[in-house]
């Protein structure tokens, strides 16, 4: 294998597919990169793989001699980014699995592994491949991923829940306190980009499908597609146990999650007694502001006053001290005093992105709703803290 390649490209592509190799790796190879090197196109492809997160990038190079081997991700990470920019040679020549990496300001020796130990991305040979937005994907993972559960052993909760239909995409997640989804429709005048076109967010002669994606995917999968690429069309193809994104010259596979998602539509409630219409980014910011008093338990109360058209923010730490923020409103409905965990709500704030939101809430201890006013269709639930009395 020789081929030649700019600093710039193989850096950037290293970076990517570092993602998926394992930090720690059960066996030796999958601390590795996979190196291959074709004639006709002259094409660089570089592959990470750690058994259930995969990642694939191709980009152009000129090849003088065509092959394929491993070498250590981080070690072959680090140098290159070290290299000064111009063009790079790697080749293989000296036999034994060894590469020599040649710049303007110098040459390093790498010793890798034979390609033959290392294991095949996983292929899905039948069915079509559907056609989505990625634009609105992303949409639909900023408003979810932020939801899912940390906890493994609640497996089915640790990733996204997204429901694919002709001109329709769900994407839902929660971990047991809160609840995000994000609903995409390509001909609401609401929607994100106010697209029209219903093969901008699916491909109307698809079939439905649903599907559980592990967020640690889906996280890497999100900073891939805003990374710059004009490419707004990303494939998905799915087989049992098993899904692929593509989209320009790169690829994501992954495992899915086993398990029936639950029935999340049956967490939010039909009708609501109290409603509150306020500038989003006020709340967060006081939030930002309070929260440095919040002890351990991250409680912050909410002191709805209907008469002033107001809401009252306030933490007490025995330990720290206390703070008190007041907001002004669109409030409807009765008084009450309610608590939530900060951060939950700081998230679901973070979130919305719109400047005006709705937070729509019954009793002291009943789901709350946060939706936007304006852009993307989101339901983000929180579930509120006891009052310590």
């Amino acid at each position: 294998m020789k081929f030649v390649c700019t600093q710039h490209d193989l850096n950037i592509n290293l970076a990517l597919v570092s993602r998926a190799v394992s930090t720690r790796p059960t066996h030796p190879v999958l601390a590795n990169i996979k190196l291959e090197a074709t004639t006709n196109p002259d094409t660089i492809q570089l592959t990470g793989f750690d058994l259930s997160l995969g990642i694939q990038t191709n980009f152009s190079a000129q090849v003088a001699e065509s092959g394929m081997l491993t070498l250590p991700a981080k070690l072959l990470n680090d140098i290159v980014a070290k290299l000064p920019s111009g063009e790079i040679t790697l080749d293989d020549e000296a036999g034994e699995n060894l590469v020599t990496i040649t710049s303007e300001s110098g040459r390093y020796q790498v010793r890798g592994m034979s390609a033959e130990e290392f294991p095949e991305l996983p292929s899905i040979e039948q069915g079509e491949t559907n056609q989505l937005s990625a634009t609105a994907f992303i949409d639909g993972l900023k408003g979810s991923l932020v939801a899912c559960s940390q906890d493994e052993s609640k497996q089915v909760l640790t990733g996204v829940y997204l429901k694919v239909e002709p001109e329709r995409l769900e994407f839902a997640a929660t971990d047991g306190h809160r609840l995000g989804i994000v609903e995409v429709y390509p001909n609401d005048a609401d929607s994100a980009d106010g697209d029209s076109d219903a093969e901008s967010v699916a491909n109307p002669s698809m079939g439905s499908f649903e599907v559980t994606v592990p967020a640690k995917a889906l996280r890497e999968l999100e900073k891939m597609l805003g990374s710059g690429q004009d490419e707004d069309r990303l494939g998905l193809q799915l087989e049992q146990g098993q899904v692929v994104f593509g989209w320009g010259d790169r690829k994501l596979t992954t495992r899915t999650l086993e398990g029936k998602y639950p029935d999340y539509r049956l967490l939010i409630p039909k009708q609501f007694q109290r409603q509150i219409t306020l500038d989003r980014k006020q709340l967060l910011s006081a939030l930002e502001r309070i929260a440095v008093l919040a002890d351990k338990t991250n409680l912050v109360k909410f002191s709805i006053d209907s008469a002033s058209q107001s809401i009252a923010l306030s933490v007490e730490s025995q330990d720290l001290g206390s703070g008190r923020e007041s907001l002004a409103g669109q409030v409807s409905g009765a008084d009450l005093d309610i608590a939530f965990n900060i951060k939950y709500l700081m998230d679901g704030l973070k979130t919305l992105l719109t400047q005006e939101i709705t937070i729509s809430l019954n009793g002291p201890l009943e789901p709350v709703i946060l939706t936007p006013l304006g852009g993307v269709k989101m339901t983000y639930l929180v579930m509120p803290v006891q009052l310590r009395t």
